[in-house]
């Protein structure tokens, strides 16, 4: 007898801090899903190889350059063809979950997709990036945040037919100005989304769109970039490395390192001894 292949496996888990979202990944050599239904919302970007599925009666391909979506309790099925090995990645909204999301966007209603298969390398990009960052070790939760109304808004303005019901963010800049305001003044703050959007009446969904528009930053990018400057200034000032962290609203000294090194190609600690010497 053939011995299993290791990779024929999965793994199931709650996304965290997310209400009613679930996660799977998959990694399948051989495996037939029999046809059934979810109640949730399902999502799912493949990583490498594909398979075929079967649903509203006709057969099409999972494959790594197109997202599958699938409305709750729309029947489907699904079966390794045409390649030796399907590893993807999934996301199941239940009713909680559909809400928090729907509320970020500012709908009452998800609207129905009419294709079971969305051909967009920006969202099969940032769909994987997403359920890759809600695998790895709690982190910043307001960049989970942000990543996931983002995404999952811009599903919704793009392919679903909510998207005509959807608020459209502001294209005047001043209409930023009293957020801008409000996040130079509260950086050092644990500020959320609905607190920065709240200042100018605009959804976390708006209130993204309006900054990449405006700025070419979303808000934790640009929230990030004064937690830097205002770091610096610490530093400067001879504070130790974590006062100047937490001074600055970063929730860790690691946190401080990453964004540092990534902005200016060193540690804090480096940058500490250069001025120093």
């Amino acid at each position: 007898m053939a011995r299993p292949d290791p990779r024929n496996a999965s793994r199931y888990w709650h996304a965290p801090g997310v209400p009613g979202m679930d996660l799977l990944q998959a990694d399948f050599t051989t495996h037939d899903y029999a046809p059934h239904v979810h109640d949730s919302l399902v999502v799912a970007v493949t990583e490498i190889g594909g398979s075929e599925f079967h649903s509203r009666g006709r057969k099409d391909i999972a494959h790594p350059q197109a997202l599958l979506v699938f409305n709750p309790s729309e029947p489907h099925s699904g079966r390794m063809g045409g390649s030796a090995r399907w590893r993807y990645r999934s996301f199941y909204l239940a009713e909680p979950a559909i809400a928090h999301v729907l509320g970020a966007v500012g709908i009452d209603r998800p609207g129905y997709f009419t294709s079971n298969v969305v051909r967009d390398p920006d969202l099969v990009a940032r769909f994987l990036a997403l359920h890759r960052l809600l695998d790895a070790e709690p982190g910043d939760a307001s960049l989970h945040r942000e990543l996931l109304v983002h995404t999952f808004g811009d599903l919704l303005r793009r392919h679903g037919q909510a998207a005509g019901r959807m608020p459209k963010a502001p294209a005047d800049a001043g209409a930023l100005a009293p957020v801008l305001e409000f996040v130079r003044d509260s950086h050092a703050d644990s500020l959320t989304l609905e607190q920065m959007g709240a200042v100018a009446g605009l959804t976390p969904f708006q209130l993204i769109v309006a900054f990449k528009r405006t700025l070419g930053l979303t808000p934790h990018a640009y929230l990030t970039q004064l937690r830097l400057r205002a770091a610096l200034r610490r530093l400067q000032a001879g504070q130790p490395v974590v006062e100047a962290a937490l001074g600055a609203g970063f929730y860790d000294q690691s946190a401080l390192n990453k964004h540092f090194k990534r902005t200016f190609g060193m540690t804090p600690l480096q940058y500490v001894h250069a001025r120093a010497a």
